[in-house]
């Protein structure tokens, strides 16, 4: 289910994002006990209601509206998060701030393996935050915040369940949160299930008249995923340490189209707009058991995910006269999924098991100096297994230390920090050796509160990333082209190439921010320069009618700028009215190679709210405009215009609270197509939904 909108609604109406909000929310993924007023850093943070408002299915989903942040699916059960242009490898998906470790940047069909719909909180850092977390962070970082090792022991239990139903895909979800304990204890249990058909569409899936397609929906994209999480935590004078285990099985099916479809114009040119066609049979609701032609030759992959997560933290206050926090993080986690084709064989296995380990240290201020240092070890296996495989089984281990400083001079907050990491990459063959890698990072910032409503900020940082497995080592084996490895769900062979050296960046980040009485604008502009930038692009060659893509280095530049604003308007009868605008457009072009392909288009959005006590009432508009720039062999995209509304209404219940929500979604049913989807022209996005439910809050 797509939310573009209503995340974009929650962002402007409460203020949720936190370089722009007044509220002292303490930053959990910036270690120095950070608000986002104290930082140069551009945050955007989801919590509280807002959150449960605009939760969805995938992160990509659930983010996707705000300035700076969008997503990349491939088809409606995978949604990527993008920032800033940037997704895959570059953006760093945390859970508590220790890294989700699933499949997710290995390959653009993969999903998050993390549930935004259990999340207390989420924070994402735009722009390079390799400084904190490493060379997965160049891009930036998005930290899902559960709470399922509590940081303290309620007064009383208490939690939330709710419903939702989706029309646009049938979609049937529950989602269940309980928090409570006793004395030195506490705990935490969360669970989810959802099941879904088919997704409903304006028009055919595909653009061509020539490609085997569906119309009015997009055939095999239903699923069903379950999560089960619980956790404790023992609570004592200096802290508290605790455990968590959670469970998910996530099944989703990759649109048809994704299998036997070849782009037959080289440049982008062609227009695609919904052709004249002849339209299939289709009943609403039965979308994965009608007989549908020339459909049932279409390759139907599906993947069948389970990953099991286990979490330990230990967080100690002044342990000894030096430091203010110590804060420790352990995680195990063994993923694994199954790529299931039409046969009912198994094409391919992917398994990954790892574990990250982090230690902070906060030490008290040492003259005007306060800061935290920290060292980051990780290890792991990636293994794929079936005639499918492209990439062998490979070992990695990374090791990173980090020193971060501020310092408070009357309006000024300065802030500086040093990161080295060494990666250590080790593939089974005899084709190619053991590589490492040694990344440098720095940063330097300035922050000035020049009057009591405005601040600006000066960021400027290098960020280096180590080369990634796929970017590596896909398809190193082959001997001669004929031996190449269809991925199987994307349908394209993808070379990795073994000598690829450690990718940097060169950043700045310039803001301008205004805040007053829960008012606020904010203007951001920014600039990227690569050196060896690490790309996947279209070689414009076949292999037996495949596509064949090639991951390549060459110098790169990315600039943009994004805004944000919101502004009470006053009363309109019992309610309150406010009014929002944002937009953000960014360019990105490398020396030799042209347009940087799956960028983002120029987007503007506006939102006018009005509420009550009780009430809320909404209506958005958001543009987007073409994507004419899309890289060499890629197509262009479309512009669209998206109109959303919805209502809650809340309903007080002793100390328990009841909410009704509905939301219209794509009023208009345009036919949206996301230039930032390796899919985008054989699987658009939904058409007019309906979302509807409850939530209970005691």
């Amino acid at each position: 289910m797509k939310r573009l909108m209503p995340l974009y609604f929650t962002v402007v109406v409460a203020g949720a994002t936190a370089d722009e909000r007044p509220m002292e929310h303490v930053i959990v993924t910036v270690p120095l006990h950070k608000t986002a007023a104290e930082t140069a850093l551009p945050i955007t943070l989801l919590s509280g209601d807002e959150l449960l408002r605009v939760a969805s299915n995938t992160i990509g989903d659930t983010i996707t509206g705000n300035p700076g942040l969008t997503n990349a699916s491939f088809g409606p059960s995978v949604g990527r998060p993008v920032i800033r242009g940037q997704q895959g490898a570059r953006v760093m998906v945390l859970q508590n701030s220790t890294p989700s470790a699933d499949a997710s940047g290995l390959s653009a069909d993969h999903a998050v393996s993390v549930e935004p719909m259990l999340a207390q909180s989420i924070e994402i850092l735009r722009g390079p935050s390799t400084l904190l977390y490493g060379g997965g962070a160049i891009g930036g970082v998005i930290n899902i915040l559960d709470n399922r090792i509590p940081d303290s022991v309620p007064e009383d239990t208490n939690g939330g369940i709710e419903y939702r139903y989706v029309s646009a895909s049938e979609l049937n979800g529950g989602v269940f949160k309980v928090n409570g304990g006793s004395g030195q204890w506490a705990y935490h249990l969360d669970g989810l299930y959802r099941d879904w058909s088919d997704l409903d569409i304006p028009g055919r899936a595909a653009n061509e008249q020539d490609v085997e397609t569906t119309d009015g929906y997009i055939a095999n994209t239903g699923g069903d995923t379950s999560n089960i999480t619980g956790g404790g935590s023992f609570h004592f004078d200096q802290g508290f340490g605790g455990i968590a285990v959670s469970h998910l099985e996530n099944n989703y099916g990759i649109p048809p189209g994704a299998h036997g479809h070849h782009e037959e114009d080289e440049h982008g040119d062609e227009e695609h707009g919904d052709e004249d066609h002849d339209e299939d049979e289709h009943d609403e609701g039965e979308h994965g058991d009608e007989e549908h032609g020339e459909e049932e030759e279409a390759e139907e992959v599906k993947l069948e995910v389970k990953q099991t997560r286990y979490d330990a933290t230990l967080q100690l206050e002044n342990p000894i006269q030096a430091l203010e926090t110590l804060r420790n993080f352990l995680t195990y986690t063994d993923y694994e999924h199954n790529e299931i084709e039409s046969s009912g064989e198994i094409g391919t296995t992917y398994k990954r098991k790892g574990w990250d380990a982090r230690v902070e240290a906060v030490h008290k201020k040492i003259g005007e100096f306060h800061g935290v240092f920290g060292l980051q070890a990780s290890g792991g296996e990636f293994s794929a297994i079936g005639e499918e495989a492209f990439i062998p089984k490979t070992d990695s281990n990374t090791i990173g230390v980090f020193l971060v400083e501020d310092l408070h001079s009357g309006d000024w907050i300065f802030e500086g920090g040093l990161r080295y990491d060494w990666t250590e990459r080790d593939p089974e063959t005899q084709v190619t050796g053991k590589s490492s890698f040694d990344a440098f990072s720095a940063s330097i910032s300035a922050l000035w509160q020049f009057t009591p409503d405005w601040q600006t900020s000066l960021a400027l940082s290098s960020s280096e990333r180590a080369p990634a497995d796929e970017e590596l080592y896909s398809n190193i084996e082959a001997t001669n082209p004929s031996e190449w490895v269809v991925h199987a769900a994307t349908d394209s062979i993808e070379l990795g190439d073994d000598s690829l050296d450690t990718e940097t960046s060169y950043n700045a980040d310039l803001s301008l921010r205004w805040a007053k009485d829960g008012d606020y604008l904010t203007v951001t502009a920014f600039y990227n320069d690569f050196t060896d930038y690490i790309n996947l692009v279209n070689t414009g060659t076949t292999q037996d009618e495949v596509d064949v893509y090639a991951y390549i280095q060459d110098d790169a530049t990315f600039y943009g700028a994004e805004l944000n604003s919101r502004f009470a308007l006053g009363t309109l009868g019992a309610g309150d009215v406010s009014f929002g605008v944002f937009g953000d457009v960014i360019y990105g072009k490398a020396d030799q190679g042209g347009n940087i392909p799956r960028l983002p288009p120029g987007r503007v959005g506006t939102r006018f709210d009005w509420s009550t006590s009780q009430i809320d009432l909404w209506t958005s508009v958001l543009y987007a405009g073409d994507q004419d720039k899309p890289g060499d062999f890629e197509r262009s995209s479309e512009s669209y215009t998206r109109w959303d509304m919805g209502a809650e209404y809340q309903v007080g219940l002793s100390d328990n609270e009841l909410i009704l929500f509905m939301e219209v979604e794509n009023i208009l049913d345009e036919q949206i197509r996301l230039s930032t989807s390796f899919l985008r022209d054989i699987a658009p996005e939904s058409g007019v939904s309906v979302t509807a439910g409850l939530r209970f809050l005691f």
